[in-house]
Parts: structure tokens; C-alpha cells; sequence
């Protein structure tokens, strides 16, 4: 069950969503969200408040119901390199075993405001709680091109024979503004507090650092996906 207002509204705007959508309560920011969902054609159940308590405790008076695997603007990485066709400013993001779905929520959020074209993720070991991803993306998660595949290596070897130039976040990389960030550019970012794991860091054309006068040398990784892709964006801007 879907609770939270922008999350519910994104993914019936986003047309993934399926329904039904329960409503307990129906304050002004719930009739805005019932109107959404007849307007997609949408049911919308009237259910107790006891009923919706049972069944997605967090509620504000309304939830949709979603599959956990649908929330995804899902893509596969073939399909994403077959339809580059002759464009170069191109951005992926690569998560390496980002586990905590606060991160992987708040992630989506930057990729979705900053343009990236893709989020390629392992299959396994990657934050899949979709109320909390859904939550802390702010309804991102219906929007952003996320492709899983089984094998990351491999797939950051078919980025590479595609043109991309492979970053890994490290905080003792370059500083991320010394690098040309044009063309085809993907960035990896690596798990909380692993950081790039070693066969992936072996791909990586080079490491980028946000330099900082902090006395803690680091940085959550979901605020790193932020500032670089900026970067990336604020670079392709000045041209």
C-alpha cells in the first residue's frame, strides 16, 4: 500500500498506476487525489478507517494499491543503448549495493530533477521497500528510467563499448569539477559505508571527489548523487 500524497500522485499521473485507491478520510488533499484517479479511470473504494488502519498503518485517511515491482519507470540497458542512436550528452547513475531505501528514494529524487537517463542497479541486494522509496523520492521513483540486470560488471563493460566514460564516486577522487563531464558519462556510486566494491572500482576511468572542509571526510551518499549530477548538468549548461 502506497500512502504517501506525492508518491500516490506521481504514479497515477505517471499511468502505472493500477489501483484500487482506498479512501477512510476524504480531506481536500484526498478529493484531489480521488479526482486524479477517476480522471485515469481508476477505482476508488470507500473503506473504514479501521480497515485502512489494518491495512497500511502510516495512512493520512487514503492508500493506493500498488505492485511492489511496478512502481519503476522500468527499462533494460539493451533497450537504452539501442535508442541512444547518435546522442552524447547522455548520463547514467550506477548504484553498487545501495541497501538503505531512504538512499535509493532520495537518490531517485536528484536523478528525476537533474535529467539522468538511467539508473542501472544489481537485481539483487538493492533497496526494494517501495512505500519507503516512494516516500523519500517524493513520487520520482514513477519517472526515472531504472534498469536491474544480474551481472554490474558486464553491464558497466556494454556502457563502456557504448562510448561512456565510467566515474566512481570516492572522496579521494579528482575533484569532480577538474573533469569533462561531456559526452556519454556514468557515475557510480558505491553502498553505505563499503563504498565502490573493488571489481567495480577496476572499470572506473577515474574517481571523482567533492572536495570539503568538513571534519568528517564524507558525505551520504544520496547528497553525493545530488552534487555530482549538478555538476554534470551545471558543465553541460556552460557549454
Amino acid at each position: 500500500m502506497l500512502t504517501g500524497f506525492h508518491a500516490i500522485e506521481e504514479l497515477i499521473k505517471s499511468g502505472k498506476a493500477t489501483g484500487p485507491l482506498l479512501v477512510a478520510k476524504a480531506g481536500p488533499r484526498a478529493r484531489e487525489l480521488v479526482a486524479l484517479a477517476v480522471e485515469h479511470k481508476i477505482r476508488v473504494d470507500r473503506v473504514g478507517t479501521h480497515d485502512l488502519d489494518r491495512l497500511a498503518p502510516d495512512h493520512r485517511g487514503i492508500a493506493l494499491q500498488v505492485a511492489d515491482a511496478g512502481l519503476g519507470n522500468d527499462r533494460t540497458l539493451e533497450g537504452f543503448i539501442t535508442g541512444l542512436g547518435d546522442r552524447q550528452d547522455t548520463l547514467a547513475v550506477i548504484l553498487d549495493e545501495i541497501t538503505d531505501p531512504h538512499n535509493y528514494g532520495a537518490i531517485l529524487r536528484s536523478c528525476d530533477q537533474f535529467g539522468v537517463d538511467l539508473v542501472l542497479t544489481r537485481n539483487r541486494r538493492i533497496a526494494k521497500h517501495a512505500e519507503v522509496i516512494s516516500k523519500t523520492s517524493a513520487g520520482a521513483v514513477s519517472w526515472v528510467p531504472v534498469a536491474e540486470v544480474a551481472n554490474l560488471p558486464r553491464a558497466i563493460q556494454d556502457l563502456k563499448d557504448a562510448g561512456f566514460w565510467i566515474y566512481g564516486a570516492d572522496m579521494a577522487g579528482d575533484p569532480v569539477y577538474t573533469r569533462d563531464l561531456s559526452g556519454r558519462t556514468a557515475l557510480i556510486l558505491g553502498g553505505e559505508g563499503t563504498g565502490i566494491s573493488r571489481l567495480l572500482r577496476e572499470h572506473c576511468d577515474a574517481l571523482l571527489g567533492i572536495p570539503s572542509k568538513g571534519r568528517i571526510n564524507s558525505l551520504n551518499v544520496s547528497v553525493a548523487a545530488g552534487i555530482l549530477c549538478y555538476e554534470v548538468i551545471r558543465q553541460r549548461n556552460m557549454r
